[in-house]
Formats: C-alpha cells, structure tokens, sequence
C-alpha cells in the first residue's frame, strides 16, 4: 500500500445490522405495547396515521399483530380507510388470513361489495388459504352485487378446501342463491344441511318469499317447529312479509299474536312489518294501532303507513301522516313520495301531486326512480291531463320502461275511448315496440278497440297475437274460507267442489240478468 494511504475499515454484517441484545429487545417489546395501547385509543384516521409513523421509527412495520390492529380500524371503523387498510395488506408479506378476512369483511358491508371479491382474489394469488371466516363476506358482497355467476365459482372454491359444510358458510350461501332467484338452488343448499340454526330456517324462508313461493314458505315454517325451533323476531319479519303479499289478513293475525304470546320484542323492524301487514291487507285500523303504540319508528314505518291508506283512497289520511312525519323530523325517502304520489293520484290532486315531485327533487334531494315517473304518470293520467302526461313521459331523463308507458295507456283507455287527442295511438305503438311478446297488451289493445266499435283494429291485433304464438294468461284469484285459503284459475275446474261452485255461479248470474231486466 502506498504511504500515506489508510485503508477503510471494512463493514461486515454485525456491524450493518448488529445483533440485538437483551436489553434491546425487551425495549422493542415495550414499544410494541406502548403502539398497540395507542393504536387501541384511535379515534380517528389522523391519529393512526401518527401511530403508524412512530411503528416504522421503531422498525416494527413488519409486526403482523401492529399491522392487524391497523387493518381492523380501517375496515371496521366509520372514520376508517378501507384504501389504507388494502395498501397495508397488500404490501405487507406476512400477513396471516385474519387480517384479509377483516378488509373482506369491510369492503362486503361498503358501498363497494365488488372489492371484496377482488381483495379475495388477491390474497389467493399470494398463496393465503382461506378460512371459514373469510367465504361468508364473499357471499355477502355478491348478494348485494346480485352476482350469480362469481357467488356460484366462490361455492365451488368452499367445495376445494372443505369449508361447505359449515353452518355460517351455507347461511349465507342461501341467501345468496334466494336474492339472485335460484330457490331451487336454495332449498338444496339448506336440505344437504347437516346441522341447522334458526339462521338456516330464516334464510331458506326468507329465500321462498322472495321468489314468491309463499305456500312453500308457510310449510317449512311449519317444519321449522315441528323440528322443535321457536321462531324469532326475524322469523316473525319473513312470515309478515308473506302474509302482505298474498294478502292474507288471518294468517297475519296469527302471526302477531304468536309475537305477542312469545313476548317478542317488537323493535322498530318488526313493528314496520306488522304495520305494512294490517296496510297492505287492508285492516287501516290496526295498521294506525299499531304504529301509534310503537316506542320507536324509522322512515319505513312512516311510508308502510303512508303506502297503506293512499293504496286504500284515504288520501288526506296519507297526507296527514306525512305533515306528522316531517313534524318529527324524519327525512322522507322514495318509498314516502311514492306513497305520497299514490295518494295524489287517487284523490285527485295533481297541483299537490306536481309540487311533491318537485320538492322531493330540489329539497329532499331525492333522483326519481322508475316507479317514482309511473306514479307521476298515473297521478297526471287519472286527473285527465293525458298530454301533460305524454310530454311528462317523452321528456324523462332515463329511457321509460313498459310500465310508464302501459300506465298512460290505461289512463287513455278510461278517459279518452275514442282517442280523440291522439295520444293513445301513439302509446300503444310505442308499448308494441317495447314488448312485442307479451300477451298482456294485446289484450288490453284489442278489448279496447272493441268496447268501441273499432271491430277491423281488434281483428287486426288478435291476428297479430295468434300468428305471434301468444296465449292469454288465465286469470288467477284466491278466496279464504274458514281459515283456508283457495286459488282459482279462470276456467279452472280442479277444484273438488268444482261442479257445485259452478251451479252457484250460474244462479248468480241468472239473479244479477233478473234484477237488470
């Protein structure tokens, strides 16, 4: 070496990264503590952020149980950051699946569900083995996505790891295949089931009458407790509904004293259901009895209220309950104007009916939906104001679907036979182009046409609907008798007394010919 010259000293390992001694680590687990006791007292993003910043000066970022605490604030917190929490665990390379199972988690309860599955597509290309926690968000999220297909590829990714079986996964999934329309799928789901929860029963329930199996539903309610289960406030919710739709006011009966005599607590929900029960079957009194005796109600239970007496013609009643409603401070939704439009149109009102559809836009903020324009055309339509309502309809912001048009149609069937402001022409083309293929419509044209005398358009539109392949859909009713309930089709002789209802129809009619005579 030349004189002069110092040789650099040469740095090996020990002395880049020297080792830690006793003491040092027992200072970084001091730390550690301090930062999980500072990150369990954030309140909010700023404060994590600061944690955060002193976990990476004192070298413990690569910490799973730190970086799990800061996952769980970001996707179970109101003032979290779901963006945050994924950096995190997508940066972080050790990570167990507990800490992918709560962003999962966060993304399916979020505005944005679909996220959920591409975090679980994430943490598979990573290697990461799921766990019976992690599948039950997933369907979560496609039930809310209403997506069939990625529900349906996620089901079979429980099949490979063996995690079908259990009861949370399957609750889940029957919910899921219920909400897309796959009962069938459902029902199989819940019947291959094991072991059952009053979860299972629920969801299996709830699944019939979404898809409108309601006969199905009542009879595995009764399954339900002849497998020796008590039904619950839930359980109570789902019968409720049923019991609206097919409009069966004893079955509803039942099913509130069944609430009262098991001492079910009546929250908010299921009070909602029993006021939406009594309205939709028409019983006004109890519907008001019970909404009145409520401790606590919400938005929906003043729009099944609202729903139920304008649907019933009690319009003033309606726009009572409304005025009562904003008194309390309740911030109104479509569901109330929909109730609300409903009852203009029956009383009459379209002044009223014009200015709610302008404030439930300009001051509650509300973007109309495709019920919402119907309802207004039918408000329009009922009070006569037929061009008022076709330019409504042609200058809607969305395309109108075949209800809005179909509504105007009925509204020009009633109030203008001859079509003598030419609208109805007009509609019926338009409602053509829109539905080729349905029956219904045909019907309606033709019959119209012949109530007035238009005999070569009727013939006209029959043809049509003949050469088309169309058949008229039999008309269906039900009447309940001693607590029984049939269903009658329009032709139908199935019945076991069929002979004998017909003799009494036939001496109906001779009556009713008699007493016009």
């Amino acid at each position: 070496m030349p004189h002069g010259m110092v040789r650099p000293a040469i740095w090996t390992a020990s002395h880049i990264c020297p080792p830690r001694s006793y003491r040092d680590n027992l200072n970084l687990a001091s730390k550690k503590l301090e930062c999980l006791s500072s990150l369990k007292k954030c309140s909010s993003m700023k404060e994590i952020f600061q944690v955060h910043a002193q976990i990476q000066i004192f070298g413990l970022h690569r910490d799973p149980n730190l970086m799990d605490e800061i996952i769980q604030f970001c996707a179970s917190r109101p003032s979290g950051s779901l963006s945050h929490g994924r950096l995190l665990v997508e940066y972080s390379d050790n990570l167990a699946v507990p800490s992918w199972n709560k962003l999962i988690r966060g993304y399916a309860t979020s505005s944005f569900p679909i996220e959920a599955i591409r975090v679980f597509l994430a943490m598979r290309f990573r290697g990461v083995w799921p766990s019976r926690l992690t599948y039950p968000f997933l369907f979560k999220a496609c039930t809310t996505l209403l997506a069939l297909k990625e529900g349906q590829q996620i089901h079979v990714d429980t099949v490979k790891h063996g995690l079908d079986s259990d009861v949370y996964v399957r609750n889940t999934l029957i919910r899921l295949y219920g909400s897309c329309g796959e009962f069938v799928d459902a029902r199989q789901v819940f019947e291959e089931m094991t072991h059952r929860t009053i979860v299972s029963w629920n969801s299996v329930i709830s699944a019939g009458v979404e898809n409108l199996k309601f006969f199905e539903s009542m009879a595995l309610f009764v399954r339900m407790r002849d497998s020796g289960f008590e039904p619950d406030e839930t359980t109570m919710v789902i019968l409720l509904s049923a019991c609206a739709e097919v409009g069966n006011l004893d079955l509803g009966k039942c099913v509130h004293s069944q609430v009262i005599e098991k001492g079910l607590l009546v929250n908010c929900e299921l009070g909602t259901s029993l006021v939406n029960m009594y309205a939709k079957c028409g019983d006004l009194y109890c519907a008001s009895q019970v909404f009145d005796r409520m401790i606590v109600g919400d938005v929906w239970t003043w729009s099944s209220l609202i729903m139920g007496l304008a649907q019933h013609g009690l319009a003033k009643d309606a726009l009572h309950i409304f005025k009562r409603m904003q008194h309390c401070g309740i911030q109104p939704n479509h569901v109330t104007f929909l109730g609300i439009l409903c009852a203009c149109s029956h009383a009459r009102l379209v002044e009223e009916g014009r200015q709610f559809f302008h404030d439930m836009q300009h001051v509650y903020g509300i973007k109309p939906t495709m019920a919402l324009y119907g309802a207004m055309v039918d408000c329009l339509g009922r009070a006569c104001h037929l061009r008022e309502a076709y330019d409504f309809v042609i200058n809607m912001p969305v395309e109108p679907d075949a209800v809005v048009w179909r509504t105007l149609l009925s509204a020009c069937n009633i109030h203008d036979c001859n079509d003598s402001g030419g609208v109805g022409e007009k509609v019926r083309k338009k409602l053509f182009e829109l539905e080729p293929k349905r029956s219904g419509n045909f019907v309606m044209i033709s019959n119209k046409y012949a109530e007035v005398g238009m005999w070569e358009k009727m013939h006209h539109v029959r043809s049509a609907m003949r050469d088309g392949g169309l058949k008229k859909v039999a008309g269906m009713s039900y009447v309940q008798v001693g607590g029984s309930t049939y269903r009658f089709l329009s032709r139908d002789h199935s019945q076991v007394n069929s002979e004998n209802i017909y003799l009494l129809l036939d001496g109906l009619y001779l009556h009713i010919k008699d007493d016009e005579e």
